[in-house]
């Protein structure tokens, strides 16, 4: 892989470009607005360094979010052998995929739609973040055009590793679910220690570049998704634990509340995909539950679509992140 300079564009790149509205909203609410004005720009990039595309292109999986017509975003995992994704420059991104119309991310990408991209490599707990737009998406794959570019840190990532099972059976057909889910779905949330989600700052997929979609990772110990059956109809509650403080995820929430939350079943292969209107919530009784916990996230349920056997990959049983034993131990007192 040949080394490119960066762009100028990256060494000049202002505060107002790497954080939107919301983004610097909440930010100024805990103090550091400030402080990641000058953070942004060194670490928000325009292009993929190096050690960002040698991840992506060694992965078996990625992540991708985008937005619907709606203005729902939805999030989804896409898989192949390694090398399925490629970075044929700083600027750009290649993934072996086909338009699916089960996949309700897939089904949303079309030239010049905007989309949110995570690198997640459980088993060394390494994770890079890519938005972008698409280039071309057919039969050949999806191009994506690069935006913005960054690390995430390890924190909160439960390792495992992917094999093939010896005979991988085809995906079934997607199953609507409804605004209450199902038991099956429900089981798989109770049980998941992993799920991502999917956020957008703008209601419109023709919106500006800083108007893009974003698709990140959310751990936790077992039955950290609270799951509750309210007047307002199923809810779904976690906590926001100490993070990078860019609110990539909270911001673009605060601008538009709608959230594409996503589940892999990693003994099964499948996906559960649910679209959900967010709302986030400050108060010590709503932290209560999750000791540490900084915020809530409060996800009102609108609706899923389950596909089983999605995947081609089964996963080997996790290894909790270290975080969640200092959280066991503040939780003890």
């Amino acid at each position: 892989m040949t080394t490119e300079p960066p762009p100028a564009a990256t060494a000049t790149a202002t505060a107002a470009a790497a954080f939107h509205a919301g983004e610097q909203a909440l930010q100024d609410r805990v103090g550091v607005r400030e402080r990641m004005a000058a953070v942004g720009p060194l670490v928000l990039r325009d292009h993929m360094p190096d050690q960002h595309r040698e991840l992506f292109e060694q992965l078996p999986t990625l992540l991708l979010g985008a937005l619907d017509a709606t203005g729902q975003p939805w999030a989804t995992m896409v898989a192949g052998p390694p090398g399925f994704v490629q970075t044929p420059d700083a600027r750009s991104m290649w993934i072996a995929v086909s338009p699916d119309a089960a996949d309700p991310a897939l089904a949303q990408l079309t030239p010049g739609a905007p989309v949110g991209v995570l690198g997640l490599e459980p088993h060394t707990r390494r994770r890079n973040r890519m938005n972008g737009r698409v280039a071309t998406f057919g039969v050949e794959g999806l191009a994506v055009d690069v935006a913005q570019s960054f690390g995430n840190c390890p924190k909160y990532i439960q390792a495992r590793a992917p094999g093939l099972r010896e005979v991988v059976t085809p995906p079934a057909p997607p199953h609507t679910l409804g605004s209450a889910l199902d038991a099956a779905a429900l089981a798989l949330i109770a049980r998941s220690d992993t799920m991502f989600i999917a956020s957008a700052s703008a209601a419109q997929p023709g919106a500006a570049r800083n108007d893009g979609v974003d698709v990140s990772h959310r751990g936790g110990e077992p039955g950290f998704v609270r799951v509750e059956h309210t007047a307002d109809g199923l809810v779904l509650s976690l906590p926001d634990l100490p993070g990078n403080l860019f609110f990539n995820t909270l911001g673009n929430l605060a601008l538009h509340p709608l959230a594409g939350l996503l589940w892999v079943d990693y003994e099964g292969g499948g996906l559960l995909h649910v679209a959900a209107r967010a709302e986030l919530l400050w108060d010590d009784a709503s932290r209560a539950h999750w000791p540490g916990a900084q915020r809530v996230l409060r996800l009102v349920v609108q609706g899923g679509v389950w596909r089983a056997r999605a995947l081609p990959w089964r996963w080997t049983p996790a290894q909790a992140a270290p975080q969640f034993s200092a959280l066991r131990a503040l939780a003890a007192r």
